[in-house]
């Protein structure tokens, strides 16, 4: 089943190429599109779309503002930013909203895909700069200390050292010599044991240790 995807960008240039670059892909669709926030609140939650690519700097209400509220009544939505240049301070505010990561608007068409397949199977492309500003957050947000890593293995944590660097998982596989399946496990276990939900929230902890 192909890979759904809703386009947030008030850019019709960039719209169009956007749409294209989906429908022409094998294993993904564009299922709607959108020229600004206010639109896309009123049927997104109906479209369920499997990812949403938002334009972070939308007019009147920003993409920061639209991932809070579009969250808030469709929180299984996964929403991926697309910026211009890396603004840290807005792709900090968009991913504390709710995104689950962001790619430059330059990104080529074959890294770009990949990264929307990666949102789609639950992960968060970033970069580790972006990365440890959200662990700057959470060590400022409690003082209680991380979980143990004790219980990780040696190949757990290599996965989980890749992930604090911004690899995909793609990435992670080819670097470990280890299949995109086994990739897949090890960062499943790796959830489980430290007790967190989302690749951010792992790659907190263990940038905190």
């Amino acid at each position: 089943m192909p890979i759904s995807v809703s386009i947030v960008e008030d850019s019709e240039q960039v719209r169009n190429t956007l749409t294209r670059l989906i429908d022409r892909a094998e294993g993904f669709r564009c299922l709607s599109q959108y020229a600004n926030a206010e639109a896309a609140l009123e049927t997104l939650p109906n479209d369920k779309p499997d990812v949403v690519l938002m334009d972070i700097n939308l007019p009147g209400m920003n993409g920061v503002e639209c991932v809070r509220k579009l969250k808030q009544v469709a929180p299984d939505i996964q929403v991926m930013m697309l910026t211009a240049y890396e603004d840290t301070e807005n792709i900090f505010n968009a991913l504390a909203a709710g995104a689950s990561g962001y790619m430059l608007k330059r990104t080529p068409r074959a890294e770009l895909l990949e990264a929307i397949k990666e949102v789609k199977r639950g992960g968060s492309p970033m970069t580790t700069h972006i990365a440890r500003k959200v662990v700057q957050s959470f060590q400022k947000a409690s003082a209680a200390p991380p979980p143990a890593e004790s219980n990780l293995s040696t190949r757990e944590q290599e996965v989980l050292d890749c992930l604090s660097q911004g690899f995909l998982y793609k990435e992670i596989a080819e670097k470990l010599g280890i299949s995109y399946e086994t990739v897949h496990t090890y960062i499943r276990r790796i959830y489980e044991k430290l007790q967190v939900r989302t690749r951010t929230e792992a790659v907190a902890k263990f940038l905190r240790r």
